[in-house]
C-alpha cells in the first residue's frame, strides 16, 4: 500500500473508537464531484474523488460501506479501504436506505458545520437531497453535525502524521537558512520570494503548503500588508524588518512558519534597541503560550497568556488567533489558540488534546521598522507540548 493508501488505513482505524466516544452510531459522508466540490473528509477516510452522489458508511462498530456509481465500484476496491462495496446505477436512494435499515443507527453524523470549515464539507444542496432521500424513513430526523468526530480524527495525529510534520518544518527551516545569505538590501518582496523558490527547487521542488499566490509571503517595512497577502515589488531598504511566512507539503502534511529578519544600516552592527526588543518579546510571547499547554485546557487560554505577554509590554493588540491546528492543510480546523471573538465560533473552547498539533504565532508592530513576528508548530503531548520546529530564539540580521 502507498504512503497515502497508509495514511487512510491509519484514519480509519480511529474512527470506531471515537464515534463510539461521541455516542454517534455512524458517520455519514455524501458527495459528488469531489474534484470541484471537496469534502476535506475524503482525504482522511476515503483516499480518491468520485464523480456520481456516494455514500461513505462508518460505524461504531467498525463496519465500512461504500456505495459508489457502478463505474467506481473497481476503484473504491482496488484501494481496499471499504469491504463492502454497493454500485447502483439509476441513483444511490435505495441502496442507501437499504444499508441505513440494516445498521439502524440512532445518531447518524454528517459534514457541516457553522463552526468549522474541515467538518463543512456537505453542499447545501446534498444536504437537501439526503433529507429528501431520508424524508420517509426514520433516520433524516437523526442527523446531527460530525464536527466533533472530524475534529477528534483531524486533530488527534499519529506517530506517523507527526513525523511528516516534522519533517515538513525541517525543510522549511534549511530553506530559510539558505535564504539569509542571500539577502540583501535593495531586493523587493517578489524578488525574495522567488529566491524562495530557487532554494525549494534546490531541495527537489516539494509541494507548497498553501496557494503559490501567498507562498511564500514576504513582508517588509512599516507600510507592509503584514498578513495574508502576497509579495509585491516594495523594496528592502536598510532598517527594515522583513518577515517571511512559508510552508511545504511533505506527503500530504503541512509546514506553516514565520521568520524574521533585520536588515542592518550603514553602521550598524546589531539591530536598534526597539527592534530588539520587540523581536525578544515575540519570543517571550511563545514560550509563554508552549509552557502553558496542557491537554484538556481550552485554546482560548493559550490565546490570552500569548496575547498579554505582548499587551503588558506596551504593545497593540494583534488581530488573529495565535494559532490554529495544522496538518493535512495548513489550517487543519476545529480548535486552536483562539480569543472568544464571533468570527471563531465555538472553537476557542474546544480542549487541546494529546496529539494535536498548533502554531504559536504572535505577532507586534515595531513603528518604523515593520511586523516582528515568529510562527512555531508544536505537538500537544500528555504533559505539555514539543517543539516540532527549530524555533527561532535570535534575530535574523542582513549586513
Amino acid at each position: 500500500m502507498n504512503p497515502a493508501g497508509l495514511m487512510v488505513a491509519e484514519k480509519l482505524d480511529q474512527v470506531p473508537g471515537i464515534l463510539r466516544e461521541v455516542g454517534v452510531d455512524v458517520w455519514l459522508l455524501f458527495t459528488r464531484e469531489s474534484h470541484a466540490v471537496h469534502d476535506p473528509s475524503l482525504d482522511l477516510v476515503v483516499g480518491t474523488g468520485v464523480t456520481w452522489q456516494s455514500a461513505f458508511i462508518l460505524t461504531a462498530s467498525g463496519d465500512r460501506v461504500a456505495i459508489v456509481g457502478s463505474l467506481e465500484m473497481a476503484l473504491m476496491k482496488t484501494h481496499g479501504h471499504y469491504p463492502e462495496v454497493v454500485g447502483y446505477v439509476g441513483g444511490i436512494s435505495d441502496d442507501l436506505r437499504r444499508v441505513l435499515a440494516r445498521l439502524d443507527p440512532k445518531r447518524i453524523a454528517i459534514d457541516f458545520s457553522e463552526s468549522d470549515p474541515m467538518s463543512d464539507g456537505l453542499t447545501h444542496g446534498m444536504y437537501l437531497t439526503l433529507r429528501r432521500i431520508l424524508g420517509e424513513t426514520p433516520y433524516g430526523d437523526r442527523l446531527e453535525s460530525s464536527e466533533r468526530v472530524v475534529a477528534a480524527l483531524r486533530g488527534r495525529k499519529s506517530v506517523t502524521e507527526r513525523a511528516r510534520i516534522r519533517k515538513a518544518c525541517e525543510i522549511t527551516v534549511e530553506i530559510f537558512d539558505r535564504l539569509t545569505s542571500r539577502l540583501r538590501a535593495g531586493l523587493t518582496e517578489k524578488q525574495v520570494a522567488a529566491l524562495i523558490m530557487d532554494e525549494v527547487q534546490a531541495l527537489g521542488g516539494p509541494e507548497l503548503a498553501w496557494t503559490a499566490e501567498c507562498c511564500p509571503a514576504v513582508f517588509t517595512g512599516p507600510e507592509s500588508a503584514g498578513a495574508h497577502a502576497g509579495p509585491t515589488d516594495r523594496v528592502i531598504e536598510p532598517g527594515h524588518i522583513m518577515n517571511v511566512d512559508f510552508g511545504v507539503k511533505v506527503e500530504g502534511y503541512c509546514s506553516d512558519l514565520q521568520r524574521t529578519w533585520y536588515f542592518l544600516r550603514p553602521g550598524e552592527d546589531r539591530a536598534p534597541e526597539e527592534v530588539a526588543r520587540g523581536f525578544d518579546v515575540i519570543v517571550q510571547s511563545i514560550r509563554a503560550a508552549a509552557a502553558a499547554v496542557k491537554p484538556g485546557r481550552p485554546g482560548w487560554e493559550i490565546d490570552r497568556v500569548a496575547r498579554s505577554t505582548i499587551t503588558e509590554r506596551g504593545y497593540a493588540e494583534y488581530p488573529h488567533g495565535t494559532g490554529h491546528q495544522v496538518g493535512r492543510a495548513a489550517h487543519d480546523g476545529a480548535g486552536g489558540f483562539l480569543p472568544l471573538w464571533e468570527r471563531y465560533g465555538n472553537t476557542p473552547n474546544l480542549p487541546i488534546e494529546v496529539g494535536q498539533c498548533y502554531t504559536i504565532e504572535p505577532r507586534l508592530t515595531v513603528e518604523r521598522h515593520g511586523i516582528a513576528t515568529c510562527e512555531e508548530i508544536v505537538a500537544v503531548t500528555r504533559d505539555g507540548c514539543e517543539f516540532l520546529s527549530r524555533p527561532q530564539d535570535t534575530l535574523y540580521l542582513v549586513r
